[in-house]
């Protein structure tokens, strides 16, 4: 990273005598030198009488700096030369050290620290510092890259903490605080407005992410990501995420993860290990004016339409058809699209969202209790693709009639149960229970060490597999 150059200005004034330069000139007597009294206020800018003006939000800020920490990431990077490795095919690839710099907030005393998840991401170490230049080796508890949240720990005790606001009371003009360490130049501090709410710019469209940005011209910069949103009261409202500018720096157009979104996040990871999301079953269009008047309902119509159910989803047990409108969900007004993907996702699993639907011209309310969302339907762990062994794979692969289970289709490279486990390989069972469906081996999957029954190439043995 390229640091900006640091530059002190001066200002030079030549001074001329002609006087001095004059042999012939005569000293004149010294005269005593005058003195001069100055008016000095020494109180605090934030000393203010009761009913004067607020001046200062140091008082605010000070207790806040000491839960903010800079997180330093190394990630070790290896580059292999295809042409070099055809010719020496044991020549270990070339190693090169990647480091990374973000920001963070400890939300509780013992260590649990909200970050982004660009900021671990890939990372084989993390370094916390603390304001107080303590630093701590930090692991990773959880990441969510759809809605870039990740949560680590540090070993410690008695921590400084954050106070936790309502993002969603938050008002365009509220003044916020961005508190982290943008170019690593040490803890900064800057100030703005909270400019709009609801921002979706398409920053995670590639993970299909889920967008809901809090949008200030607090000045952020690289380094600042992770760190913490405040407002004039002190409380965390956002997590610092992204800025918008053709040249990588701050040009006001700053976005950080509403802080209720983020501590959603949070809780599901280090309370489950992963982030449970309602699923719906519907395909939709945010509705416009010609498609509403289709529909028989009034141009100026804010929702959404349903374009498509998937087959025994929880849309189509409650009864939900293709062309219904949805104006909202659980008492809130729903516009666009993505406003009811980021609510309906929030909702846990097994919960009831109430819908407010437009059918045939007639409104109604309907009661749909949401499924578990998949971002991979057939991933059984984290970067392992399963399938149902059928009669076509046992034929190709030549696998013994005896044996059932589920055939994995694909390893990731980055997975990290890629030692353990291979295309062409048969879970036959996990935890000493037969398993042939998907859904049904991942509920019988938990944290720590699961023992499967594995057949490869015409053998059978015992894999353990642990899930952090």
């Amino acid at each position: 990273m390229n640091l900006p150059t640091r530059i002190l200005l001066a200002t030079v004034v030549a001074w001329s005598s002609t006087g001095a330069a004059n042999p012939k000139t005569v000293a004149k007597p010294a005269q005593a030198r005058p003195t001069i009294n100055l008016r000095v206020d020494d109180s605090a800018l934030g000393e203010n009488k009761p009913g004067a003006p607020l001046l200062s939000y140091a008082d605010v800020l000070e207790p806040v700096q000491k839960a903010v920490v800079s997180i330093y990431s190394t990630k070790i990077v290896r580059n292999a030369n295809p042409l070099l490795q055809q010719l020496f095919p044991n020549l270990p690839p070339r190693e090169s050290k990647q480091d990374g710099l973000g920001s963070g907030v400890i939300v509780t005393p013992d260590g649990y620290i909200l970050t982004n998840n660009h900021v671990v991401e890939g990372a084989d170490e993390l370094k916390v510092s603390l304001a107080d230049d303590r630093e701590f080796t930090a692991k990773v508890i959880g990441t969510d890259p759809k809605t870039d949240v990740a949560v680590i720990k540090i070993e410690a005790e008695k921590l400084p903490v954050v106070t936790l606001a309502d993002s969603d009371k938050l008002r365009v003009g509220d003044v916020v605080f961005a508190v982290g360490n943008p170019l690593d130049v040490g803890q900064t501090v800057t100030m703005g407005i909270v400019s709009a709410k609801n921002r979706n710019v398409k920053i995670l469209e590639d993970v299909g992410g889920y967008e809901d940005f809090i949008q200030t011209d607090a000045a952020i910069n690289l380094g600042n990501s992770g760190g913490a949103l405040i407002d004039a009261r002190g409380r965390l409202v956002g997590v610092n995420s992204a800025i918008l500018s053709p040249s990588r720096g701050n040009i006001g157009i700053g976005f950080a993860i509403p802080v209720n979104l983020a501590a959603s996040i949070m809780k599901s990871l280090v309370e489950t290990g992963t982030v449970a999301r309602g699923y719906l079953g519907v395909s939709t269009e945010t509705i416009t004016p010609d498609v509403a008047e289709q529909l028989g309902v009034a141009r100026d119509t804010r929702g959404v339409v349903i374009t498509d159910i998937v087959p025994e989803s929880a849309a189509e047990k409650a009864g939900l058809k293709r062309n219904d409108v949805i104006l909202g969900v659980n008492g809130h007004a729903v516009g666009t699209l993505e406003e009811m993907r980021l609510m309906i996702a929030q909702m846990a699993p097994g919960s009831v969202a109430q819908l407010r639907v437009v059918r045939d011209g007639k409104e109604s309310k309907m009661d749909v209790t949401l499924d578990k969302f998949a971002d991979k339907p057939d991933e059984l762990l984290s970067g392992v693709t399963v399938q149902p062994l059928g009669a076509e794979e046992r034929r190709r692969l030549r696998i013994d009639v005896r044996v059932t289970g589920l055939l994995v289709t694909e390893v990731e490279e980055k997975s990290p149960f890629r030692e353990s486990l291979a295309p062409g390989a048969v879970i036959m069972e996990i935890n000493r229970t037969p398993v042939r469906e998907v859904e049904e081996a991942r509920n019988m999957l938990h944290p720590g060490r699961n023992l499967l029954a594995v057949y490869y190439r015409g053998a059978a043995r015992f894999v353990v597999v642990v899930i952090e």
